[in-house]
Order: structure tokens, then C-alpha cells, then sequence
């Protein structure tokens, strides 16, 4: 036993030695995928975690009470919740007005409450850049700046009155931008969207011009329970809201950014498993001529496998530790608050979850890519092992008629494919997963990335953080599988050397050789952009409800042909550094 394993090391650390550009291909294919994965965790924790961290260091509210009323009315209508039985905490209440904000240019819809620098037992907003409230100055919550394109120092207009911005702020009893709940007036059941400014309490009667003011409370309650009660909850004329419903409200911020990073993960796995595949049959292949010698010498199935499957599950080890270190650094960057996620500098992922599933993930990838390959290997008889012969095409009648009509360089093409199917197989799944990611960005730059708050429109940051995730898996996704198209065509020429030196001998040109060459790599990549290209417009139909624009004809002819092209001129480079080489010398170096 001691022989054995020391015998499968020996050959593991060779081949390893041997092969470090394709063992660094198939580390940075599994570490891709892994990656993504636990910047996907990382995201699914940013959902809640920001904005528990910022409810504990604002002392957010359980419940925030807004009457219908307004004025005298709302004060009086608010007053009894105060001594209310379970209530034992509260601060407020507090004016809000419904008013207009204008900066560079633009008027929005803008919920402006006035606070004062006395210490509240409730709701004490964190300021984030600059100071709190002062006279003739206004602070803005930070996902609100963004969009305005305002920062500390800049001044704005609310309601015709000029005021300086002296700061940033987050709070944990209302919702960001642009989630803010803006309304007509007091008690309107119409809800807009708008963004949320403090500024001094002694100022909002004048900033509202004589328009009633609405007020709010904030509560804290002795049984936590008790204020999932108030989910969608009006009654005596009074509002109330759950910290629930306002963690809901801002975890919507990446939630679509959180599900394209799951379905850009999924594609990736897809696409790492084709990658792993692609190479580790390349690599199969070449080892043929081993198989069969250590056959010769009594080696049996069981033996083979170990030694071949050995290699990959430690590349697969090696990789899960890169892709879950680059997630794991790479995650602060996507979860910053500037995604509007409150009181967040940078979340990670859970550490023990990412690691058991980024592991799991990696050697799962390299185990079911390298099973089928390693079996058939392992099963091959040793005479076909030691001859290392291509699968033969298989004759039919019909085929053979055919192929008399076909041009030289179409033949080759075809003939390449049918000697090696599986291959082509692969370049078909790759091509397609690639088409189904860029189809996919291509429908997202064409939907309105706007926010409509009254006359004028900004940014709408869901979809900014929406479209930053999927240009990072589109990235990611056209590496990968710029990796896949080199290391298949190279294999496919370098496998194809001594058929194409027949072909040469016969009379074929070395231009129907080299096109011939990419006929094959075109014909399965074909069959993936017609079905990826409607494939990534599916996938945003099922993943985003509402109404969605469809990018122009012109965009997705243009992926196409890009596809497509890319896939040809890397095909054509190898195969014409392949007819440069003096047919004998190829036909002598190829066993037949």
C-alpha cells in the first residue's frame, strides 16, 4: 500500500512539473467559480447584517408611528402611544415635511425631517461625512448624496431656501433612497419615491411655506416580538411601521445584485466544469502512451484512476483556496455602503460556511469533470492505450455521399469533429454559457436605470449595484471562457497534426487547412449563440418582474458576430502555425 501511494505522488508531482501552464488553466478555472460563490455568500449576509449593525448604533426603533393627521392634530393623536402598555422607550415626535430639494439642476421629492442636537433615547442618525444639523444647513442621507452628485459643502435648494450640505447621515427608522415614502401631504395614502434629508427643527415651518406638518414617532417595545405585529399595520388613524418592513425595503437594494451573482456563480460552475473538462481530456489524451505502459507493467483500473483522479483533487484543494481568498478580499469592495447598504464598511462572507462550500464546490468541479475522461482511460485496453488512437469516425452511406459535394476545407472541419465529438461538445456549451452572460448584460445596460421623484429622474441605485455584479460575472465569464476557446483549439491542432498532414499530402492547401480548422470550432459554436442569445433574454424575463426593454437587433447580431469571430481567429493563429510545419516531419512525429 505504502508503494502505491508513494508510486501515485511520484507521478502526481511529474505531471504537475511537467504541465504547470495547464495546471495554472485549471486553477484559475475552479478558483472562478469559487469566487463568485463566496462574493455570492458575502451579498446574502449584506442583506441583513448592514442594517442590524446600523439599528444597534443608531438605537433604531422597534415601530415608527405616523399619524394621518397633521399639525396640533398629529401631536395630540401621538401622545397617548407615549405611556402606551409594553412601550419602554421613545423618542420624538418629530416634524417631516413633504417638500422639493433642488441640486445641480435637478427638483426631487425629498422627505426633510427636523431634528435638533439634543441626545435622543431613539433613532440617533450616524453621521458619516461632516456634522450633524445646524442652522442653515442640511445633512442628507449618503445613498441620496450619490444620486444627487451632491457632497459636503455643496448647496441645495429646498422649497426656495438656500442651504448648505455640512453632512451625511444613516438612520435606521426609515428606508434609503429611494425608499423614503414621500407624499402629497399628511396622511395621502399615495406613496412616491424620494430620498431623506435631516435639518434644524427651527427651520422646517419656513422651509414648508405654511404647508402642514406630519410628524413621527419612534418606539421601542419590552417583547421585540411585538413589533413584527405592526407589519403593514393603520389603524386609528395612525401608521405604523416595523423595522421589519424597513430592513426589507433596503435589503431590495441588492437583492437583485445578490440573485445575479447566484445565477452568475451556477453559469460559472457550468463553465469551471467545462473548462476542468476540456483540459483534463487534453491531458487524458496525451497520457494515453502512460496508461498503457503502466498497464503493461500489472497496473489495474482501480490504480489508474487513483493516479490520474489524485492529480486534480489536489488542484482542486489548491483552488479552493485561492477563489475563496480573492472572494473573501474582493467582498468588502461589492457590499460597500455605496450599494446603500447602512452602517456597512465592507461585510464577508460567514467563514466556516464559505469555506465548507467554496471546498465542496472546488473538488466537486474537479472530481465530475475528470471522472468520465479518468474511466475511460482507466477502462481502455492496453494495446489501443499504447497505439493512443483517435476515436474513428463512423460510416454511413449517406455521410460519405455528402461529404463528395462538401468543399475541402468543410470536410476537414467536419471530420476533425467526428474524430473528436466530445470536443466539439465542449466548445458548444462554452460558447453558449459565454452568449447567455453577455445577452444577459446586454438586456441590463437597455432597462431605465432611473428613479422618477417628481419632475426629474436619478440614478436608481438598485440597478447600479444589479448591473455592477453582472459586469463582474460577465467578466469573469469571458476569461474563463477565453481560457476554454484557446486550450481547445490549440488541442484541437495539436491532436489534429497528423490528419491534416494526410489531408496536406492528399493536395488540401495550408489555407483549407487553416479553415477548415475553424469550420470545426465554428459549426459547435454556432449551435451556442442561437441558443444563447435567446437564452440570456429568458433569463432576465423569469429573474426581473415588470415590464423590461429589449436592447436593439443590432446589439445581439453584433455579440454574435463577435462570438463567432473570436472564435475563428482563435483557431485560425494555432492552425496556421501548425501548416508551417513540413508535412513528413508532422507524419513522423504523430504515431499512426
Amino acid at each position: 500500500m505504502g508503494g502505491r501511494l508513494l508510486l501515485v505522488c511520484r507521478l502526481l508531482v511529474r505531471d504537475l512539473r511537467r504541465r504547470r501552464t495547464e495546471t495554472v488553466l485549471l486553477l484559475l478555472a475552479i478558483s472562478a467559480a469559487t469566487a463568485t460563490l463566496t462574493l455570492s455568500l458575502a451579498l446574502d449576509g449584506a442583506l441583513t447584517q448592514p442594517y442590524e449593525r446600523t439599528r444597534t448604533a443608531t438605537a433604531g426603533p422597534d415601530v415608527v408611528a405616523t399619524p394621518s393627521a397633521a399639525g396640533p392634530r398629529a401631536l395630540a393623536a401621538l401622545a397617548p402611544l407615549t405611556t402606551a402598555p409594553g412601550v419602554t422607550a421613545h423618542s420624538g415626535p418629530y416634524p417631516i415635511g413633504y417638500l422639493m430639494l433642488t441640486a445641480r439642476g435637478k427638483t426631487v421629492q425629498a422627505v426633510v425631517q427636523g431634528r435638533d442636537n439634543s441626545p435622543a433615547a431613539l433613532d440617533r442618525p450616524a453621521v458619516t461625512n461632516g456634522t450633524w444639523v445646524r442652522p442653515g444647513g442640511v445633512v442628507i442621507e449618503p445613498t441620496f448624496a450619490n444620486a444627487l452628485g451632491v457632497r459636503t459643502g455643496d448647496t441645495v435648494d429646498i422649497n426656495g431656501h438656500p442651504l448648505r450640505v455640512v453632512g451625511t447621515a444613516v438612520t435606521a427608522a426609515r428606508a434609503v433612497y429611494p425608499r423614503a415614502d414621500w407624499r402629497f401631504g399628511p396622511g395621502s395614502p399615495l406613496v412616491q419615491a424620494a430620498g431623506l434629508a435631516w435639518v434644524d427643527s427651527s427651520q422646517i415651518g419656513a422651509l414648508a411655506g405654511g404647508r402642514p406638518l406630519s410628524y413621527t414617532l419612534n418606539l421601542r417595545y419590552a417583547d421585540p416580538r411585538v413589533s413584527t405585529s405592526f407589519t403593514h399595520l393603520s389603524t386609528g388613524g395612525i401608521e405604523y411601521t416595523s423595522w421589519v418592513q424597513i430592513a426589507e425595503a433596503n435589503g431590495r437594494l441588492v437583492k437583485r445584485a445578490h440573485l445575479a451573482l447566484l445565477i452568475g456563480s451556477w453559469l460559472l460552475t457550468v463553465l469551471a466544469v467545462v473548462s476542468v473538462a476540456n483540459i483534463v481530456a487534453g491531458r487524458v489524451a496525451d497520457q494515453r502512451r502512460r496508461v498503457g505502459l503502466l498497464k503493461a507493467v500489472g497496473a489495474g483500473p482501480a490504480m489508474i484512476a487513483a493516479v490520474h483522479l489524485a492529480e486534480y483533487l489536489v488542484i482542486g484543494l489548491a483552488a479552493a483556496g485561492t477563489g475563496l481568498a480573492a472572494g473573501w478580499f474582493a467582498a468588502p469592495a461589492l457590499t460597500n455602503p455605496g450599494a446603500g447598504l447602512l452602517g456597512s464598511t465592507g461585510t464577508h462572507p460567514p467563514a466556516l460556511r464559505a469555506v465548507v462550500a467554496g471546498t465542496a464546490l472546488a473538488i466537486a468541479i474537479a472530481a465530475v469533470a475528470a471522472l468520465a475522461p479518468v474511466l475511460r482511460a482507466a477502462t481502455t485496453d492496453t494495446v489501443d492505450a499504447l497505439a493512443n488512437a483517435a476515436t474513428p469516425p463512423r460510416r454511413r452511406g449517406w455521410r460519405v455521399r455528402l461529404s463528395r459535394r462538401m468543399p475541402t476545407a468543410i470536410l476537414i472541419g467536419i471530420r476533425v469533429n467526428a474524430r473528436r465529438p466530445r470536443r466539439a461538445r465542449l466548445v458548444m456549451v462554452n460558447t453558449l454559457i459565454t452568449t447567455i452572460g453577455l445577452a444577459a448584460l446586454l438586456m441590463g445596460l437597455a432597462q431605465n436605470r432611473q428613479v422618477k421623484l417628481g419632475a426629474a429622474q436619478l440614478a436608481n441605485p438598485q440597478s447600479a449595484r444589479t448591473l455592477q455584479a453582472m459586469l463582474l460575472v460577465v467578466v469573469v465569464l469571458c476569461v474563463l471562457a477565453l481560457i476554454n476557446a484557446v486550450v481547445s483549439t490549440w488541442t484541437a491542432v495539436l491532436d489534429a497534426r497528423h490528419p491534416l498532414a494526410v489531408a496536406r499530402t492528399l493536395g488540401a492547401t495550408p489555407e483549407q487547412v487553416t479553415v477548415g480548422m475553424a469550420v470545426a470550432q465554428l459549426l459547435p459554436a454556432t449551435l451556442g449563440v442561437a441558443l444563447g442569445v435567446p437564452a440570456g433574454i429568458g433569463l432576465n424575463l423569469v429573474t426581473t418582474p415588470g415590464n423590461l426593454r429589449y436592447p436593439p437587433t443590432s446589439w445581439m447580431l453584433a455579440l454574435a458576430l463577435t462570438v463567432l469571430l473570436t472564435v475563428a481567429v482563435l483557431t485560425a493563429i494555432p492552425a496556421l502555425a501548425a501548416t508551417r510545419r513540413p508535412v513528413v516531419d508532422a507524419l513522423r512525429s504523430t504515431p499512426t
